[in-house]
């Protein structure tokens, strides 16, 4: 009787997309990579737990190895500036190396909350490990936040012929409605602190009645709110403005 060869684990880096923030809303092959993943990597702000690893509460096992990647600056520094540049391409630097050494041997899941390939800060991990060119990597794509927050709204974002417009509020004032022009539906990321600036500027375009902020969209602490009856006290930086397009449909004829 022949044996079976032996199974060999597998190696290199995968991140996986965890979606907006439901955990039954991830995907049937991000859920299995999670529950079977024994080196776990994740990204948070210093002194907090990290949403990504909030999704995915309850379903590591007991025995995984965690590995947070703790950001040097967040909003400190405006992001434009040379010391905020340095610092974080130093950490993605750092992190590049650390992982890359450790997928040599076996299989490291990179948790990202939303899809890794829309604003996810694993991005800046995968162009370095992609041009190392020693270890595989590999993404599994989640539904996006903003779509989980659309649907928190229950109005849907663009009908017919509508452009839609994602931009982020980090952009200037002046560009936001350079932006908020030229679309039908929009999507305004990155709120937190930039929320009176994206205001104004859709008070510039005519266009804040129309709008939502939706907080923590999908999960327990989920907030939908018309803009126009919230204030600019604190608020999350992954709430997400939305204004909803009114195009082409079928029965307007009638």
């Amino acid at each position: 009787m022949l044996n079976k060869p032996a199974m060999v684990p597998p190696t290199g880096v995968v991140c996986v997309g965890l979606g907006p923030g439901d955990p039954e809303l991830m995907s049937v092959k991000a859920d299995r990579l999670v529950r079977q993943a024994r080196h776990v990597a994740f990204f948070r702000k210093p002194g907090r737990p990290g949403k990504a690893r909030q999704a995915v509460q309850g379903l590591l096992a007991d025995d995984v190895v965690e590995y947070a990647m703790e950001y040097p600056v967040t909003t400190e520094l405006p992001v434009d500036s040379e010391a905020y540049v340095q610092q974080l391409s130093r950490f993605y630097d750092q992190w590049c190396e650390r992982l890359a050494e450790l997928a040599r041997q076996t299989q490291v899941v990179v948790l990202c909350e939303g899809d890794p390939f829309l604003y996810g800060s694993f991005m800046h991990l995968y162009t370095r490990l992609q041009a190392r060119g020693d270890v595989p990597v590999d993404v599994v794509p989640g539904i996006p936040g903003m779509v989980g927050c659309w649907h928190a709204t229950g109005t849907p974002i663009t009908w017919g012929d509508d452009v839609l417009s994602v931009m982020t509020g980090t952009l200037s004032e002046d560009e936001l409605v350079r932006r908020m022009q030229t679309a039908d539906a929009l999507v305004i990321m990155k709120v937190g602190r930039n929320l009176p600036r994206i205001r104004r500027a859709l008070q510039r375009c005519g266009r804040t009645e129309a709008a939502w902020l939706v907080e923590n969209g999908t999960t327990a602490q989920q907030q939908v709110q018309r803009l126009q009856d919230v204030g600019d006290a604190a608020c999350p930086y992954f709430a997400i403005v939305l204004v909803h397009g009114q195009g082409r449909r079928p029965e307007a004829a009638w």
